[in-house]
């Protein structure tokens, strides 16, 4: 996630302070990638040093300083929207980075792990449905197309572990053993991940 181009589009609509881009972020992704201030105004400072952002004007009374774009930043932020997103170069996935360990590792129960996280991800699609229910009701678009994105990437999880599931019996030419009820207990969704 760009926290930098997303303070820049957000200045895009005007000079704001930095508590202000913070919330205005949050708010507009519906708090899924929570920001510090801290971390807005490290991002501000690189931003101006860079030449794309610049003050506004002086500090206030609470010592606060709005932002505003360059010229530079401007041609940066338009950019940017037009430029679609790499799907080639993508961080580090956990579940990806366990998995492939855990198929390395003598007489780990993989199977069980594999079903741990698609207990995980229908629980994260219960909850996320419910979310887009309450989102449709108050016609909350940005909110609605963070939620659909989640949804999306929980599914896709669903289907690689079904993959991974069904390669690891062609490879051992064992089905997996049916996981008894309590196997299948994962943690609970937290409403930190969806924040709404």
């Amino acid at each position: 996630m760009s926290i930098r181009n997303g303070l820049l589009a957000l200045l895009s609509e005007g000079p704001r302070y930095g508590a202000q881009l913070r919330a205005e972020f949050e708010t507009r992704t519906g708090g899924t990638w929570p920001l510090n201030v801290g971390q807005v105004y490290t991002t501000l400072r690189r931003l101006e040093r860079d030449g794309l952002v610049e003050p506004a004007g002086a500090a206030d009374p609470e010592g606060r300083i709005p932002y505003r774009l360059t010229g530079e930043g401007r041609q940066t932020v338009e950019q940017w929207w037009f430029t679609p997103a790499d799907r080639v170069t993508r961080p580090r996935d956990e579940l990806t980075i366990k998995l492939a360990l855990a198929v390395t590792v003598p007489g780990l129960d993989v199977s069980r792990v594999v079903q741990m996280q698609r207990t995980q991800c229908l629980r994260a699609l219960q909850h996320l449905t419910r979310l887009k229910q309450q989102a449709t009701e108050q016609d909350d678009i940005a909110w609605l197309l963070v939620l659909d994105n989640l949804v999306f990437a929980t599914e896709a999880e669903v289907r690689w572990l079904d993959h991974v599931e069904a390669r690891l019996v062609r490879r051992t030419g064992e089905p997996p053993e049916p996981a008894a009820p309590e196997r299948l207990q994962a943690p609970d969704v937290s409403t930190e991940e969806v924040p709404r």
